[in-house]
């Protein structure tokens, strides 16, 4: 279990013991620490990603809201206030002093000394309230200004013409309608410092993206070549450390831990193969010795100790060996499965296979044949009936042996795999009956990166599962 669902585990059974409201706060983080981490990525790259980002976005985030609220709001209600008190001062204009028919003497006051157009209508009402815009600042700022600085009713359109405002205030007989630009009434370069804000953060996030992917490529090199060294496939040739000092130095502690395990593995095999050369020259002077007497019932029992004993030597170095050293391949489960159908035949069993995907598979190809060799060979001695199927995926190798015989216990299950335990009706037995045959069939599911269990099979007795990456 990971550290974040055991947090989780140990909140959901803390929340389980508090009552009241403090229960309903802690099932809401709960659900809500949940939601967020079944979300967050799982990979180097994207949390480091969001390390940079998160900060960079919420710094600019309280940049904006700092610069919407006290700069563009304050210079919004500064230029507001300017126009009304131009609207204000020709308002007072009309109603204190005589005015021509056509009002063209204060029209063209107002044009040309405060930029604003004055149209007067006669009537004594006001248009419908018109909607207010998503941001209502224009709207606020003129609204309030009027009502302070006039005691009129009026009207006010800030979304009809892009580039015009328009603002009707009632007389007593007639309706003066004023035309004023926007950016008389408005911080209209805005836009600017949020364009500049926008085109900041996507250059810095591509400057952290490259500068990530850079960082995070010699680990992902590093985690390759840990599997490929793990499955027994050779490591590329210009594999060497990169990037950041700890990427480097756990990259070069890496490069001397394989050469370690490498050098380990030869000395291992060149003692192994010492002793089995002079155990088998001892093995070979008991045959001749053997030989050379005359046969009876006491040479014959000899003779097959000799044999039992050459076995299991056989299966000891196999086992301490693991076939480690051996580099990966091609092998087609084709041919590897039709063996056993001759096997089949010869032990009067019943054999059959499938396989669902491509035949031609990647792994250590002696090492792969001696585990099906182990696990199909105890299934014929215990079983009648074997039956092999293989799926192969883009990401999986997938193998079930099933068969019809007594099966082992669930409780046993685990203990079969260790080496030399050998169970009553064990199905842990290899040729020379050393109890080896599904601890060295583990060792080489281990040594490919895969997974191997026992089960129940559909066929009433034992199914064995065998999971290996593609």
């Amino acid at each position: 279990m990971s550290d974040a669902t055991q947090r989780l585990s140990d909140d959901s059974t803390a929340l389980r013991q508090s009552p009241g409201v403090l229960r309903w706060v802690r099932h809401l983080w709960w659900r809500f620490a949940r939601f967020v981490a079944a979300r967050m990525p799982t990979g180097l790259f994207g949390r480091s990603l969001i390390i940079i980002i998160a900060p960079m976005l919420l710094l600019q985030g309280f940049v904006a809201f700092v610069f919407m609220e006290r700069h563009w709001q304050a210079v919004t209600d500064r230029l507001s206030t300017a126009v009304v008190r131009d609207i204000v001062g020709i308002v007072d204009i009309i109603e204190t002093y005589p005015q021509d028919e056509n009002y063209e003497t204060i029209r063209r006051i107002a044009n040309d000394r405060f930029n604003v157009r004055l149209t007067i209508l006669p009537g004594d009402e006001l248009p419908p309230a018109r909607p207010k815009p998503f941001f209502s600042i224009l709207d606020t700022a003129l609204s309030e200004q009027l009502t302070r600085r006039i005691d009129k009713p009026f009207w006010i359109d800030t979304v009809g013409d892009s580039g015009l405002l328009e603002i009707r205030i009632l007389l007593e007989d007639r309706v003066a309608r004023f035309f004023v630009r926007r950016n008389q009434a408005y911080a209209s370069n805005t836009h600017i410092f949020l364009l500049w804000m926008v085109g900041a953060s996507v250059v810095l996030i591509s400057i952290a993206i490259l500068f990530l992917r850079n960082q995070t490529r010699p680990i992902q090199r590093l985690a390759e070549a840990a599997e490929r060294f793990g499955k027994g496939q050779a490591i590329p040739d210009d594999f060497k450390p990169r990037g950041a000092r700890e990427v480097r130095r756990a990259t070069s502690s890496f490069i001397q831990m394989r050469e370690r395990i490498e050098r380990s593995v030869e000395q291992r095999t060149a003692m192994l193969a010492g002793v089995s050369h002079d155990l088998r020259t001892v093995l070979t002077r008991f045959r001749l010795q053997l030989a050379l007497v005359k046969p009876s019932q006491e040479t014959e029992a000899l003779s097959a100790d000799v044999d039992d004993m050459q076995s299991m030597l056989q299966g000891y170095l196999d086992f301490a060996r693991g076939d480690a050293g051996e580099v990966a391949g091609e092998l087609d489960l084709t041919d590897l499965l039709e063996r056993f159908d001759i096997e089949a035949e010869s032990l009067d069993k019943s054999f059959t296979s499938a396989i669902v995907g491509r035949p031609i598979i990647e792994v250590r190809p002696t090492s792969f044949t001696r585990l099906m060799t182990n696990l199909i060979d105890n299934a014929f001695k215990h079983a009648q009936t074997v039956d092999v199927c293989a799926v192969h995926t883009d990401r999986v190798l997938r193998v079930e042996v099933h068969d019809d015989g007594p099966g082992i216990h669930e409780a046993e299950r685990e203990e079969v795999f260790k080496p030399f335990v050998r169970l009553d009706e064990s199905r842990n037995q290899d040729d020379s009956g050393t109890g080896l045959g599904l601890a060295i069939a583990r060792d080489i599911v281990t040594t490919h990166g895969g997974e191997i269990e026992l089960g129940d099979s559909e066929l009433g007795g034992l199914k064995v599962t065998v999971r290996l990456p593609a």
